[in-house]
């Protein structure tokens, strides 16, 4: 493990101090896409730099998590009034309810079929929405294990966190759900990806902790130097590995497919990273809830 002040690292402010940076994504135009958790945003900056914010029809929806979808609009998540956003490339902004009431949406991706999957932190459920709206929920075999993040894996399967559960699961497109029951107690598992290894690589805010499952179930786990840095995000590198936000100890971290870790500190105290995506040029972003977003340029 190595740790350092890497000379590429960049802060830019967005959105306002206050406005809760949080999920993150890219799009095939090379535009960052951001939720603004506690203003009711979405931001787009775009290659240039410029920004244009996009008000939502609440501003106490805290818009969460974000993707690109497969119509090339954005898609996002909004726990607190239990609905799915989505932002057209023209910037018309619309929304969809799920069919259980406070069942509170966060985790959100594409799935193999095309169609966008989410989890439902109350309800103990996954659930499937095509592109007109059309919403099926699938239920786990948990009580309070509290989904958080969902990815694709490489196996046509969805795959996601249980932070209360303790389990990573994997849901495929019909509905069957198979949990992985993590080494490391009370893990708290969060964000997950899927290594340009074709392996689910997680991480796990109350261990801290890296998580690696391949599809045949085996799990490894990489401790991080500071059990209590509370790891929340993770993103594939392009040339192998991923990199994660250390929520707690103000840094983003990038860990090999051997389980290396090296470490960056961000230049602003107690930014509070969350959100990490990785552009097409390689460059990662992560979104800083103090109010800003940060490039890495290794």
């Amino acid at each position: 493990m190595s740790r350092s002040e890497h000379p590429s690292v960049r802060e830019y402010p967005l959105g306002g101090r206050g406005s809760g940076p949080y999920g993150i994504t890219t799009d095939a135009e090379g535009s960052l896409w951001v939720t603004l958790v506690h203003h009711g945003q979405i931001a787009q900056r775009r290659p240039d730099g410029s920004t244009t914010l996009y008000p939502l029809d609440s501003t106490t929806c805290a818009p969460s998590l974000i993707t690109t979808g497969p119509d090339q609009a954005i898609w996002f998540t909004r726990p607190h009034d239990n609905r799915i956003g989505r932002i057209s490339a023209a910037g018309d902004t619309e929304s969809f309810e799920p069919p259980t009431p406070g069942a509170r949406p966060f985790g959100i991706t594409t799935g193999p079929d095309g169609a966008l999957w989410f989890t439902e932190m109350n309800a103990d459920r996954v659930a499937r929405m095509t592109l007109d709206g059309e919403i099926t929920e699938f239920p786990l075999p948990t009580r309070g294990g509290f989904p958080s993040f969902i990815v694709s894996g490489p196996d046509d399967a969805l795959y996601f966190t249980l932070n209360q559960g303790n389990a990573i699961g994997r849901v495929t497109l019909d509905g069957q759900v198979t949990l992985y029951e993590l080494p490391t107690a009370d893990a708290g598992p969060v964000g997950i990806t899927r290594g340009a290894d074709d392996a689910l690589w997680f991480v796990e805010i109350a261990a801290g902790r890296i998580g690696r499952l391949t599809t045949d179930g085996r799990i490894r786990e990489f401790p991080l130097p500071e059990p209590d840095s509370r790891p929340h995000a993770i993103a594939p590198d392009l040339a192998g590995g991923c990199w994660f936000t250390e929520w707690g100890a103000n840094r983003i971290g990038h860990v090999t497919e051997e389980g290396d870790i090296e470490l960056f500190d961000l230049p602003s105290p107690s930014s509070e990273p969350h959100g990490i995506t990785v552009a097409g040029d390689g460059t990662v972003w992560a979104a800083l809830e103090i109010g800003g977003i940060v490039s890495l340029v290794r």
